[in-house]
């Protein structure tokens, strides 16, 4: 493809800074149903579309951002879905988390009829979305791989094919998954922890960063575990309700494998609490309200 044109469908946290790296290079046709957020992707650079069939008719690579099975579905082959517009040979590149076996599903569905589907689930948050930082891992026939790979390559910074085939990528992202979630538990234990045995938990969350204890989720999360307890709450750049989603994923898979994951659905019950209490739309680092409703110096 010399001058590929690509579609974004979903410009949502993760979608919009994708469109807007991709556009750094490439003619990017953008869709969403918030008009603000279609707003936004033109103001950055992106072509903006009155739905979702329009931004997919003749584009090379449709790529699709969305929350979760039922929505890839309704993408695809809902009232608005953009299946009925693919060319034959045109590739959907999918970089949701959504699960193995949906995305198997729905592989075989477009194979059917001469599509391809590289499954592609991303990691790294909004802000390396729109730096080209993300982790990608890849499931994807030779064919279709070749068919994204500009794209995949403008979009990460760490690019991994795991297997060749759809659901490989959900597999890998599954298990990363496991450990963001799990982490993102533990980080908010350690600190509703630090803060009832008295410490300056902003200062146990500096100290903790700098030794063994230390992850990446501790890192990013822990800022806005502190300020979950502020009036404004966390600012939102990942939502309850998406690990939620992330972790039932999880540990249906290690169902289906036969396999034991204790740690794994002890997270998942946490983020399951802090859904069920009205916290879905917060950010996930809201989580820690569920452990420590207010912090010690609120108390009293």
């Amino acid at each position: 493809m010399n001058n590929p044109v690509i579609a974004v469908l979903g410009l949502g946290a993760m979608g919009l800074p994708m469109a807007t790296r991709l556009a750094e290079k490439y003619s990017v046709r953008g869709f969403d149903i918030n008009p603000e957020r279609l707003a936004l992707g033109q103001r950055a650079g992106v072509d903006a579309s009155a739905s979702a069939p329009e931004a997919a008719t003749g584009a090379d690579v449709v790529l699709l951002a969305v929350r979760n099975k039922a929505q890839l579905e309704d993408a695809l082959y809902g009232p608005n879905g953009v299946a009925p517009v693919l060319a034959a040979g045109s590739t959907i590149l999918l970089t949701s988390t959504v699960g193995i076996d949906a995305v198997r599903e729905v592989a075989d569905r477009l194979a059917a009829d001469g599509r391809h589907l590289v499954d592609a689930p991303i990691s790294g948050g909004p802000v390396r979305a729109g730096n080209g930082d993300l982790l990608i891992t890849v499931g994807a026939t030779d064919q279709a791989y070749a068919a994204a790979l500009g794209v995949l390559e403008q979009l990460s910074s760490t690019l991994v094919r795991v297997g060749d085939k759809p659901g490989d990528g959900q597999a890998m992202k599954t298990v990363n998954q496991l450990l963001c979630g799990v982490h993102i538990a533990a980080g908010a234990e350690a600190l509703a922890l630090a803060d009832a045995l008295g410490l300056d938990p902003a200062l146990a969350l500096e100290t903790l960063g700098a030794g063994a204890a230390a992850s990446f989720m501790l890192g990013d999360r822990g800022p806005r575990m502190l300020q979950a307890y502020d009036e404004a709450g966390a600012e939102v750049r990942s939502r309850i309700d998406i690990f939620t989603k992330d972790m039932g994923i999880v540990n249906g898979a290690a169902r289906s494998a036969g396999l034991a994951t204790p740690i794994a659905a002890a997270a998942e019950g946490l983020f399951l609490i802090a859904q069920a209490a009205g916290q879905a739309a917060m950010d996930d680092s809201s989580v820690i309200k569920v452990i420590a409703p207010t912090r010690r110096e609120q108390q009293g």
